[in-house]
């Protein structure tokens, strides 16, 4: 584990597509690390908050509602180890003024981070915006986790080495970002060309801070966990699904359940080698190739992990929240 000189040692292992979290994590003992997870009070954060208690590790639970959050901390609370304690934190990614009083309040309470894993989103709702007035899914799955996350880096410097996963998905062939019309004033919104950006600039915000912290012993990596049937899907209509299809055309649609959907999140934040999967985008619990074509599969397109791209992304980001991290 990233920071934690516990972890027993195993053989490697070949994972695939539907390999689960305690697969993926079997005979690995975290007892000593200190993890966060937002969005864990349901589907894939729940689960990747679940797993890692499982195994020992402390985890806070960053949720946007907490009467939902308690719910969801029962189970994992008693899956978790002995070891490891569940703290459950409220933050509403949608608002950075949230976003900045919970990073305020983890600092206050926590001298190090081993593992951060980026986890909650939206997909394809229809247009709205955040409490900031940013499109809502770039708000809300890039906006909020870039403050979130640089305002955390102390703490996950002070636990080095350790890892940051950002959430990504598939989806982000729909599109690449967009820095001179991020919130859709120019254009007419489509939710999942929308979708389709904020996923890719979860790919280059991973590719930029991993290219910022590696010197430091922070390693970042983003993931696609597949098609799984969440509470991320909680806007889609027929027409929008109809719609996710034919832009999928003849690409293979597998379907996973949650403990195989967060298994990569896990893999790449614990199992992984920093150095293979450090500024790359996985899936399956692999590294996965870059592709010209927004249909092949397995795949990340080229223009999420150009490095010039994830330098810009970085500064116009900085320049929408009004805040700069020199890291």
């Amino acid at each position: 584990m990233p920071g934690c000189q516990c972890v027993a040692t195993v053989p490697p292992v070949s994972f695939g597509e539907q390999s689960t979290t305690d697969e993926v994590l079997e005979g690995i003992d975290l007892s000593g690390s200190q993890t966060l997870v937002t969005g864990a009070s349901a589907g894939l954060g729940q689960e990747t908050a679940r797993a890692l208690a499982a195994h020992g590790a402390s985890v806070i639970l960053a949720v946007r509602d907490l009467e939902k959050g308690e719910r969801a901390a029962e189970p994992i609370r008693a899956a978790a180890s002995p070891d490891a304690t569940i703290e459950l934190r409220e933050v509403d990614l949608a608002s950075l003024a949230s976003v900045r009083s919970f990073c305020d309040g983890v600092l206050a309470d926590h001298d190090r981070l081993d593992l951060l894993v980026a986890n909650a989103g939206l997909m394809a709702p229809p247009f709205a915006t955040t409490a900031d007035g940013f499109e809502s899914q770039f708000g809300t799955n890039h906006l909020g986790h870039f403050v979130l996350v640089n305002r955390l880096v102390p703490l996950l410097v002070a636990g080095a080495p350790s890892r940051i996963v950002n959430l990504s998905s598939g989806g982000h062939r729909f599109g690449g970002v967009d820095l001179d019309d991020p919130n859709f004033e120019q254009q007419d919104y489509d939710p999942w060309v929308g979708y389709g950006r904020a996923k890719t600039a979860n790919i280059l915000f991973a590719v930029e801070l991993d290219r910022r912290l590696r010197d430091r012993g922070v390693r970042a990596a983003a993931v696609h966990p597949g098609m799984i049937a969440t509470e991320l899907a909680r806007h889609l209509t027929e027409e929008s699904i109809a719609s996710l299809m034919a832009a999928r055309g003849d690409r293979k649609v597998v379907r996973k359940e949650v403990d195989a959907g967060a298994a990569t999140s896990v893999w790449a934040g614990v199992v992984a080698d920093a150095d293979a999967v450090g500024g790359h985008y996985c899936e399956d619990c692999a590294v996965s190739p870059v592709v010209t074509d927004g249909k092949a599969s397995p795949g990340v397109m080229a223009y999420a992990l150009d490095p010039n791209t994830a330098e810009a992304l970085w500064a116009r980001s900085e320049e929408l929240v009004g805040e700069q991290f020199t890291i």
